[in-house]
């Protein structure tokens, strides 16, 4: 009885929980787009409600949380206790487009001037500062495999695909896919609008 009882309180009390934090962001045009991108991206997200979506991956991807509090701006800092992001992600990019998904986030750092739309980021990404301070910029639709690092004020046009392990330190055209290190183009692509 007394468990029952406990654990209805616990589910209350998560419930006014996500209601908050979904009150900071619901307006949000860009985190409307993370949501449609990661509910799309986990297909076994069972509820076609908005706010139901919003509890089941703030549940269960610690990734999403660290999108989701980024786009809450310094109020996550009172909110995020109960919820905590994945410790070994870390976002502090100044802006960043909607619809970005970051699959399995592990030890990845994010510090960019700008991310496009619909971009995707593995695991073991850097992203982050070169000479004289400078973040790298990356556009609409473009694809970070795992392992890539990218430095610098470098610009990664539209589109392209960044390998496994690069390392980018010159320019990405866009519709490229770069490999090695320092990363080269491999290929160039047609236009596409999704990674």
């Amino acid at each position: 009885m007394r468990d029952s009882f406990l654990h209805k309180v616990l589910h209350a009390f998560h419930a006014l929980y996500y209601w908050l934090l979904y009150a900071f962001v619901r307006k949000n045009e860009r985190f409307d787009m993370d949501l449609k991108r990661w509910a799309k991206w986990k297909k076994q997200c069972p509820y076609k409600n908005r706010y139901m979506t919003f509890v089941f991956m703030m549940t269960e991807y610690k990734g999403f949380r660290n999108l989701c509090y980024n786009r809450m701006g310094f109020v996550h800092h009172f909110l995020k206790w109960l919820c905590p992001p994945l410790d070994s992600l870390r976002l502090f990019s100044k802006e960043i487009g909607g619809g970005l998904l970051i699959q399995h986030g592990w030890n990845t750092t994010v510090i960019a001037e700008r991310i496009g739309e619909n971009c995707r980021i593995l695991q073991l990404v850097n992203i982050g500062f070169g000479k004289f301070g400078k973040r790298p910029v990356i556009g609409d639709n473009v694809h970070i495999l795992c392992g890539a690092s990218i430095f610098g004020g470098v610009h990664v046009g539209n589109n392209a695909v960044i390998g496994a392990h690069a390392l980018v330190i010159h320019d990405v055209p866009e519709n490229a896919i770069v490999g090695g290190v320092p990363a080269k183009v491999i290929k160039i692509n047609a236009p596409s609008n999704e990674c």
